[in-house]
């Protein structure tokens, strides 16, 4: 990488030379001839129209090449991280729909711009740019995350560098900005949409028991497998009594004390889907109560109701308490932190999961 930047900084700096020193100045003004084609024109005018052609082949054979790698990252990345944060469909995955998506994202810039050669090299120019801005950044963090203090201020001095120059090409060239707007808009209305759309799926790759989780699930199935779904950072004795004798109140249970607690903790909400490890443990020498960590609380309570009505083959009870606010807030709290309005959503995503409905795990509210 050393030697290709190099490289890259010695053809840089002598073509901007070269060009400067050899071209009329008029000829770079918007309809000259070296305007966008600078060394196809020296290329024309002291090689000759041969090999001015070859190069003007090669040029677009170039930069043909650039566009194929730049589709080859995307295809690469998109389908890696996007769906994994539910922020594109499923489909986003396979290559084909893809590649259409993206080309027809390519032809809609060049229409919009109307193929203006110089507004998408401000755009190139403003997004190659930003990306080594930001990798100047992370470099000086990580250095300085590492107390290699030398190079921290030295990468920090090239960050800085490219910070003025990302600046001063986004004032002077503003339509790559625009570009990058239209970009980013789209991305984001998109992947709100996804997020949206796919909230209500399972979102749980597998779910595995512990063996103590499996014994208080084989023991209630005996009779019927009640879960109650708790808060999971109060632990004192009060917390379950509590609980317990609320829910035993709201929905007339006749054996109250014949029931497993159900604790999960939020992760990355960012994180759509992830494997469910349930484990099991006895509090205040009583009480039974399962816990687990997931990126959304009623997904994931789904996903554990219904892997214990296929481990078991009989219908679990789940237990929970409506939750105060606006149910629309609370709405917006389980889009985009996991929590929020837990007891309808759970049932939603059970219901979407689960067309047959004599198949589907019981949900109370009281």
């Amino acid at each position: 990488m050393t030697t290709a930047a190099a490289i890259m900084g010695v053809f840089l700096i002598t073509s901007s030379l070269i060009t400067t020193l050899l071209i009329p100045p008029a000829e770079f003004e918007p309809g000259g001839s070296a305007n966008g084609r600078a060394l196809a024109y020296l290329a024309h005018e002291y090689l000759g129209t041969t090999f001015g052609s070859v190069y003007d082949a090669s040029t677009i054979a170039i930069l043909w090449f650039a566009g194929a790698s730049a589709m080859a990252g995307l295809l690469n990345l998109i389908p890696r991280f996007l769906p994994r944060y539910g922020m594109a469909p499923q489909w986003a995955r396979a290559v084909r729909p893809l590649v259409l998506i993206l080309i027809l994202g390519a032809f809609l810039i060049t229409i919009i711009f109307r193929a203006n050669v110089d507004a998408q090299g401000g755009a190139y120019a403003t997004g190659v740019l930003v990306v080594i801005t930001s990798a100047a950044i992370a470099v000086t963090l990580a250095a300085r995350h590492a107390r290699q203090h030398k190079l921290a201020i030295g990468f920090g001095l090239v960050a800085l560098i490219f910070v003025y120059t990302t600046i001063a090409n986004i004032i002077e060239r503003p339509e790559g900005v625009r570009i990058a707007a239209i970009f980013i808009a789209a991305i984001i209305a998109v992947s709100l949409a996804s997020r949206f759309a796919r909230s209500f799926e399972l979102r749980a790759t597998s779910v595995t028991f512990d063996p103590t989780a499996q014994l208080f699930i084989r023991d209630t199935a005996r009779r019927t497998i009640r879960f109650i779904a708790k808060e999971p950072d109060r632990r004192q004795r009060s917390d379950y009594s509590d609980k317990l004798r609320q829910v035993s109140r709201d929905n007339d249970l006749t054996d109250p004390n014949d029931v497993i607690f159900v604790e999960v903790t939020v992760t990355d909400p960012s994180e759509f889907a992830g494997k469910l490890d349930v484990q099991g443990e006895v509090q205040h020498d009583r009480y039974r109560v399962i816990t687990f960590s997931s990126s959304s609380v009623p997904n994931a309570l789904a996903a554990l109701l219904l892997a214990v009505r296929d481990n078991t083959h009989r219908l679990p009870h789940i237990y929970f308490e409506w939750t105060e606010g606006n149910p629309a807030a609370n709405l917006l709290r389980f889009l985009f932190f996991g929590v929020g309005e837990v007891a309808p959503v759970t049932r939603e995503v059970i219901r979407r999961a689960e067309p047959d409905r004599d198949r589907r795990p019981h949900v109370h509210a009281g």
